[in-house]
């Protein structure tokens, strides 16, 4: 029996302490995993992209995820998809689990460790496209460090209004105006050309950018990757379909991966003058870290509904 979990059942499972817990520990211990992970990404004859990845797998666990994922802008949500999660002793499908609330809460939960870790003493945040993984971010970094304001802006002004009052903040006019009001920007949006360069910037900032995902994607210009300490997830995904490859950088411009922060491996920001990005792709372990910690408190909590697909 395949246990189905809705968007809803995830929702009243999920925690952002557990979350944030769970993928610190990935962060520490999936460079021990023996598989590799892959990012299958294709264009459609719509207007929108497939994208899956494979496998999820972390040392410890015995299972592991297969997502797959349709991203259509102009729709809402605009990712669509499942999480396939399967046994690792025979392969069983344990679960199947909605892939844009799992995506949503392991990007913006992974944005926020990424963030806190890297982000100066600076109180003022700013968000640039409010949409669901900023969201997710901002909870995070509530379990994580306070914030003094917020400034908002989304091409969509009803958008970043409705964020803005549901989190004490105000709105601005451009990417460019949350950068001149903020120690610590978060990009997640769908840009195809640079929001931010380095003129927009200033010394002791950091920037955590979610929106270079897929080739052709870009929220930050070269000239800004180049002259921050520029933390990724994945040096060699960064490089082919991130953040490295839309500005043109090599992976050796990527200054060190976030677990090698977390890990102590490296030290990170070392002044309050020194400008820092994140710029993740997102993992497939992620999906797996997020999902078993669904599967096993639906479990315990009688949660989502058992189908046999086999029947």
């Amino acid at each position: 029996m395949t246990l189905v979990l809705t968007r809803g059942d995830l929702e009243a499972v999920l925690a952002p302490g557990t979350c944030l817990e769970a993928l610190r520990d990935g962060f520490l211990w999936a460079r021990d995993t023996t598989v590799a992970g892959q990012r299958v990404r294709t264009d459609l004859p719509f207007p929108g992209t497939a994208t899956a990845l494979i496998p999820g797998v972390l040392p410890g666990i015995e299972a592991y995820t297969v997502k797959v994922n349709a991203k259509f802008p102009g729709a809402r949500p605009a990712l669509r998809g499942v999480i396939c999660l399967h046994s690792g002793r025979d392969g069983e499908l344990l679960a199947l689990l909605d892939s844009a609330t799992v995506t949503a809460w392991r990007t913006g939960l992974a944005a926020a460790l990424g963030t806190h870790a890297l982000a100066g003493p600076g109180d003022v945040l700013g968000v640039v496209g409010a949409g669901a993984q900023a969201e997710l971010t901002l909870r995070g970094l509530a379990e994580l460090r306070p914030w003094r304001a917020l400034v908002v802006h989304d091409t969509d002004a009803a958008r970043a209004e409705d964020f803005a009052a549901r989190h004490a903040g105000r709105t601005a006019a451009s990417a460019q105006e949350v950068a001149a009001a903020a120690d610590t920007v978060l990009l997640a949006t769908w840009a195809r050309e640079p929001l931010l360069h380095l003129p927009d910037t200033r010394d002791g900032q950091h920037f955590t950018s979610l929106g270079a995902d897929e080739p052709g994607k870009q929220e930050l210009s070269a000239d800004l990757l180049r002259a921050a300490l520029l933390v990724v997830d994945d040096r060699e995904l960064a490089a082919s379909t991130g953040a490295l490859a839309s500005a043109a950088l090599p992976s050796a411009a990527a200054d060190a991966e976030l677990a090698d922060i977390l890990r102590g491996d490296h030290p990170g920001r070392v002044s309050a003058e020194s400008r820092t990005v994140y710029a993740p792709i997102g993992l497939p372990w992620q999906d797996l870290a997020l999902a078993w910690v669904a599967y096993r408190a639906a479990e315990g909590e009688g949660v989502g509904r058992r189908v046999d697909l086999l029947g």
